[in-house]
């Protein structure tokens, strides 16, 4: 089975900073891309930021300037570089990945177990 672990996570003073990491296992042939998500007490799930298999990124507005994502390929691994977090940066964020299976011929998505992220003001 495929398996996202996430995790740093945590709480951080407003201004601080967080790296956040997912790492992909199982039987799989090929990551296409990956993303981040979030979702705050009694919001929707919002897209956070994505990257391709050719690194190219994409960001929600609000969290452009300051946040980064990147992946490495061999560790099967996407990553968000959160800095100059706000209050309302505040969600439990979920990492995902499009990837084919080993045994598979068709993309399939897959989501992280989610990792809370705290910031105080």
């Amino acid at each position: 089975q495929v398996r996202l672990v996430e995790s740093g996570g945590g709480l951080v003073q407003a201004g601080g900073s967080l790296r956040l990491s997912c790492a992909a296992s199982g039987p799989i042939f090929r990551i296409n891309a990956m993303g981040w998500y979030r979702q705050a007490p009694g919001k929707q799930r919002e897209l956070v930021a994505t990257i391709t298999s050719g690194s190219t990124t994409n960001y929600a507005d609000s969290v452009k300037g300051r946040f980064r994502i990147s992946r490495d390929n061999a560790k099967n691994t996407v990553y968000l570089q959160m800095n100059s977090l706000k209050p309302e940066d505040t969600a439990v964020y979920y990492c995902n990945v499009d990837l084919r299976l080993t045994a598979g011929w068709v993309p399939t998505i897959y989501w992280g177990q989610g990792t809370q992220v705290t910031v105080s003001s």
